[in-house]
């Protein structure tokens, strides 16, 4: 069912280990989870109505302990019987573009979240990990927002979505004592991925290396992740004693501009004299947010820390891509 892997029927058999389903499996971030729950102990179902290509997964779709399911998550049914065997679910299924519509983020974002949430009292799992957004804060670029920040107001359909599914869970958490761990972070980056701005940059300079279109001004200043730091933070906190539900911030304590990126893949292309054309204004689309920083003292202070700034870890990551 992954392309240019033999299809595997689901396992069932968790050859005594702990069991965990991954939504939104074929993303490149559950790969990396996959792969470092893996060897932690873990057997790993990642499930996602999207088929993988075979690199997301690298070598560990081989492994008995790995299996990798095809399923609409928001069919509830069909889930909670996949989930059955399950002692957590990583929550990662959501719309992953940001300037998506209405409906696609409510039925790939909210309505998985509710199909997930409804698994776990079906199946009696009392441990789920949720990835959220800084999209849920809205446009305070003025702010440095803590967890507990008050007047969250997202100007996305996408940062709505990822609100609303947060409240789902407090509720459901309180309402069948399961202990719910939440990670609001920014764009993430890293070894596999297959979107995002240096994509487009790579993919506008390959059509013309002597202009860029840049939406924006080109000033808007983001916070971004490495994945591999974003990994060890999540499986730090997975065995963590948790209250009801606990948010944690996760990121850097640096930005990078649109800018900054644009000059970083021209550079890696060895591309010179690039003429940068700007599409105007504050923001590249409406929804998007120009500036955000997140305080990360709460998970610090849980003992987590990054190795890469944010600029390192787009650096790093244009580094490291064939082009």
């Amino acid at each position: 069912m992954v392309e240019g892997c033999e299809a595997k029927e689901h396992l069932s058999i968790t050859h005594g280990r702990k069991m965990a389903i991954i939504t939104g499996g074929s993303g490149f971030i559950a790969g990396h989870l996959a792969e470092r729950l893996m060897s932690d102990g873990w057997s790993v179902t990642a499930v996602d109505r999207f088929v993988p290509k075979a690199e997301t997964f690298g070598a560990i779709f081989d492994n008995d302990r790995f299996d990798f399911v095809k399923a609409d998550i928001s069919d509830g049914a069909q889930f909670t019987d996949l989930a059955k065997d399950a002692k957590m679910i990583f929550h990662l299924a959501a719309n992953s573009d940001t300037r998506g519509a209405a409906d696609v983020n409510f039925r790939d974002t909210l309505l998985t979240t509710k199909s997930v949430l409804d698994a776990m009292v079906k199946n009696g799992i009392r441990r789920l990990f949720f990835s959220s957004s800084s999209a849920v804060y809205g446009e305070r670029p003025d702010v440095v927002l803590t967890e507990d920040a008050g007047g969250l107001k997202p100007v996305s359909y996408y940062g709505a979505s990822k609100l609303a599914s947060e409240s789902l869970i407090h509720a459901y958490s309180n309402m069948n004592s399961i202990s719910s761990l939440i990670f609001r972070f920014p764009n993430v980056v890293g070894p596999r991925m297959t979107h995002g701005v240096i994509f487009d940059f790579i993919r506008k300079l390959k059509c013309d290396p002597k202009k860029l279109e840049i939406l924006g001004n080109g000033m808007q200043k983001k916070q971004y992740i490495h994945v591999r730091d974003l990994i060890n933070g999540i499986c730090m906190l997975v065995n963590k004693d948790l209250k009801s539900t606990e948010i944690y911030n996760i990121s850097t304590e640096s930005s990078t501009s649109v800018d900054e990126i644009a000059r970083i893949v021209c550079d890696r292309m060895g591309l010179k004299n690039v003429m940068f054309e700007y599409t105007g204004g504050p923001v590249g689309w409406k929804g998007d947010v120009r500036s955000f920083a997140l305080d990360i003292s709460k998970i610090k202070r849980a003992g987590w820390t990054y190795r890469y700034n944010s600029t390192d870890a787009v650096t790093e990551t244009i580094k490291n891509l064939e082009l």
